[in-house]
């Protein structure tokens, strides 16, 4: 294929860029997101901010938060967005159902994938989220971003959307969570001309695909991950965009058998690099790893002692191939 770039890098520039002062971005302190109370009662949905792990239901007050305490003209849907989403889910809670309902496709000219269309069936409760379309944008090849990039994304969504997205979706791309029909057109129009970025797949087409960062970082690499991605996503470009299949397709690219983009379980067509030549043993390793001078496992199961390293039983034993044994003190 050799598909070459037809043109350099747009250089994306944020203060050329941006929307929104720092002023406007950190616009409350965290005394009053401690007081702050959104304006339905969400007591499930509270719960899930209690213990160690991160919660996205703090993240999504914070949001909340940022959108209340910014002028109504710096939006361009409604403030109540992130607060109707959460109380309509503690509703989704309350009666064991959900309140999304799939009512059409929608979408931008010329494409029949990337933006999923999404709308409340409660919308008299929770107007704000009457739609709350989701729109996929294509990834980067490895994930790689710089901050200009990233604060003009967000300045972008913060203003035509909720503010609220992520980073990325289980298989891949820029999700952009919540926004009205309206907005479709002017969001795809600054993303492309802009910010120089196209819209990921959706519905019955290939979707994007994805890779680790491979060769560009990563020792384990054998293949590289990051070009034969690019060059499918760009040969396949009206199969992203214009659903033909009668189901999802999905590529994905692992740089070695490690699986870091676990293609097996989410591709149709999984890429896993492997290694061509003879296996490569470094013996005193090997020795040291044997005798506790390399702590086992990265140091991961210290905490407890489990006991003398076994390299029979937790290694060798382990392979699914029986590739590998122990000779003469050296594994072969």
């Amino acid at each position: 294929m050799a598909l070459d770039p037809k043109r350099p890098q747009k250089e994306i520039k944020y203060e050329e860029m941006r929307i929104y002062s720092d002023e406007e971005l950190r616009n409350y302190t965290e005394e009053e997101l401690k007081n702050f109370k959104i304006k339905h009662d969400i007591p499930d949905l509270d719960e899930l901010e209690k213990g160690p792990w991160p919660s996205f239901v703090a993240d999504a007050k914070r949001e909340a938060l940022h959108r209340r305490k910014l002028a109504p003209d710096r939006m361009l849907i409604e403030r109540d967005v992130v607060e109707d989403m959460l109380g309509q889910l503690q509703l989704s809670f309350d009666e064991g159902e959900t309140h999304w309902k799939h009512g059409g496709i929608v979408g931008v000219f010329g494409y029949g994938g990337g933006v999923i269309g999404r709308y409340s069936d409660v919308p008299e409760k929770y107007p704000s989220i009457a739609h709350f379309h989701t729109i996929r944008v294509n990834q980067t090849g490895g994930k790689f971003y710089d901050t200009n990039f990233l604060k003009s994304l967000c300045d972008l969504w913060e203003y035509r959307g909720s503010g609220l997205l992520n980073m990325h979706g289980s298989t891949g791309d820029i999700i952009f969570l919540g926004t009205f029909t309206e907005q479709l057109e002017p969001i795809f129009f600054e993303l492309t001309h802009e910010l120089d970025q196209d819209l990921g797949g959706s519905g019955s087409n290939l979707r994007t695909p994805s890779e680790c960062m491979g060769k560009s970082r990563c020792e384990w690499a054998c293949i590289d991950t990051m070009d034969m991605s690019y060059e499918l996503t760009n040969y396949y470009q009206d199969e992203l965009h214009r659903p033909a299949f009668p189901y999802k397709f999905k590529f994905k690219f692992d740089g070695c058998p490690n699986g870091c983009v676990a293609s097996i379980a989410r591709a149709d067509m999984s890429f896993i690099g492997t290694w061509r030549d003879d296996i490569r043993v470094d013996q005193e390793a090997v020795k040291a790893y044997i005798g506790g001078e390399i702590i086992p496992n990265g140091g991961a199961h210290k905490g407890r002692d489990w006991g003398k390293f076994d390299i029979q039983k937790e290694v060798i034993e382990l392979c699914p191939t029986q590739c590998m044994w122990m000779e003469g003190g050296k594994l072969q």
